[in-house]
C-alpha cells in the first residue's frame, strides 16, 4: 500500500487542499486562512500526504511549547477507508515526537465515530467535552489527548 509520502505543505498546495477541505467539512476553511497559517503563524506545522504526485490528504497543527493542537486533518473522499488517515497521522506524530512534542490534542464531533475510532487506535483518549463547539450545528466536540511517547510506541 505504502508509496505515499508526507511532506511540508506549500502555498502551491492550497488549491488541492481546498478541494479536500470543501469535500470534508460543512464549514471549510478559506484559502486566506490556509495562506495565513503557512505564512504568518510561527507555531503552525502543516503536512501533505502525496500519492503518485497528487495531494490526497493533509494535517495541520500548532506546536506550542511541548504540545501539539491538531487544527485539521482530512483525506480526499476517494482515498478514505484505505488507512491513509492513519498513515498520515502516525507519520506526523512520529516526526513531532522526534522534534520534542510530548502530547497532542484535538477536537472531534461527538457524532464522528469513524474519526474517534482512528484517534483511539493512535492512542488518543477522551478528556472532556466542548459544549456547542461547532457553529454550523451547535454539536458538541469531544476533546481528545494523546501522549506521544506512548502513541508512537503503539505504531
Amino acid at each position: 500500500m505504502n508509496n505515499g509520502i508526507i511532506r511540508p505543505m506549500l502555498v502551491e498546495d492550497i488549491e488541492a487542499i481546498m478541494e479536500i477541505e470543501i469535500a470534508s467539512f460543512s464549514t471549510p476553511w478559506s484559502v486566506q486562512a490556509f495562506k495565513a497559517e503557512l505564512k504568518d503563524n510561527e507555531y503552525a506545522r502543516y503536512s501533505c500526504l502525496e500519492l503518485n504526485g497528487k495531494v490526497i490528504g493533509y494535517m495541520g497543527l500548532w506546536f506550542i511549547l511541548d504540545e501539539g493542537h491538531i487544527t485539521n486533518v482530512a483525506i480526499a473522499p476517494n482515498y478514505r477507508g484505505q488507512q491513509w488517515g492513519e498513515f498520515l497521522m502516525r507519520s506526523v506524530m512520529s516526526k513531532m515526537a522526534a522534534e520534542g512534542m510530548e502530547r497532542m490534542t484535538l477536537e472531534v464531533r461527538k457524532s464522528n465515530s469513524p474519526a474517534q475510532s482512528l484517534y483511539q487506535r493512535l492512542g488518543f483518549t477522551t478528556a472532556g467535552v466542548r459544549k456547542g463547539y461547532y457553529a454550523d450545528t451547535g454539536e458538541d466536540a469531544l476533546i481528545m489527548w494523546a501522549e506521544l511517547g506512548m502513541a508512537v510506541n503503539k505504531a
